[in-house]
């Protein structure tokens, strides 16, 4: 070997693999510019995970309906005026009675209510309170079940029927012992029930027109003042001689404990003293 070709061959040994300018620009770009567009990159997409995707929105407001409170508290002004049947049947029951829609009997037609109107008040009320095919319930809902049976009343009047229109129950006078009981929700008023069976005869009721308990007016009126349920009429001795039969103190135990369709107390806080004045009053009305 010559000494030029052992010089050549020294130098090619401490020689990189960049030879050229254009592998210069090349071994720069690629050490330097694609890392950065790497990272740029990868900042994109984990902040682009972050975000919520198309539809995310409805799917958190259907999550929000899904776990929210199964019921809610609706307080009312006790102490407005009662709605006339009109007014309720414009602002609830026109809906369908007014077109027949959905298999509604329509308002004024007569052949289409006759059928009902045979049922009886009682019966019409109850499936208007509790709904019947297609249409809701409205116990409950936007009007007081006495305003509910005005509608009933008014567009059976319309279609030739003669019920009388409901009224609304006496106000209980104030006192100063007598503390209101808490009022139930409209539908959960049932009657007071049938007594239990054997039970021993109680003392005198109090005299028929004496003094209104408050918790009639505000519990037991909704269903004593009109018969819904089944639910003896205050004053009615032929629907009451059963029941009168079995004592205060046995219609006491029932309408503290509940019985049938009547929940504990009608739904009501009312204590077992205020229980028994309002059976002795509606004992007493008959007698």
């Amino acid at each position: 070997m010559s000494a030029n070709d052992h010089t050549t061959a020294h130098e090619e040994a401490h020689t990189g693999p960049i030879k050229t300018p254009q592998q210069l620009l090349a071994a720069v770009f690629f050490s330097f510019v694609v890392p950065v567009f790497a990272i740029i990159g990868l900042v994109y997409y984990v902040a682009s995970a972050n975000k919520p995707g198309a539809g995310a929105a409805e799917d958190a407001k259907a999550v929000a309906q899904r776990i929210q409170k199964i019921g809610s508290v609706e307080i009312r002004d006790a102490n407005r005026p009662l709605k006339s049947g009109e007014e309720v049947y414009k602002a609830q029951c026109v809906t369908c009675h007014g077109t027949g829609a959905a298999g509604a009997p329509k308002f004024g037609d007569a052949g289409a209510w006759a059928a009902r109107i045979k049922t009886g008040y009682d019966a019409l009320l109850h499936s208007a309170l509790k709904g019947k095919g297609a249409m809701g319930a409205q116990g409950g809902g936007d009007f007081d079940d006495l305003e509910v049976g005005r509608a009933v009343v008014y567009m059976t009047t319309a279609a030739g029927g003669k019920f009388p229109e409901p009224k609304a129950p006496a106000a209980a006078p104030a006192t100063a012992d007598a503390a209101p009981a808490a009022a139930p929700s409209a539908d959960v008023v049932a009657a007071l029930a049938a007594a239990n069976k054997g039970a021993a005869p109680a003392a005198a009721p109090a005299a028929a027109g004496g003094a209104v308990p408050a918790l009639y007016g505000q519990v037991c009126a909704t269903c004593h003042a009109t018969g819904v349920a089944n639910a003896p009429k205050l004053g009615d001795k032929a629907a009451w001689g059963p029941r009168v039969a079995a004592g205060v103190d046995g219609l006491t135990a029932s309408a503290i404990k509940g019985k049938g369709a009547m929940p504990p107390k009608g739904g009501s806080s009312a204590s077992d003293s205020e229980i028994k004045a309002v059976v002795q009053y509606m004992v007493g009305a008959v007698k």
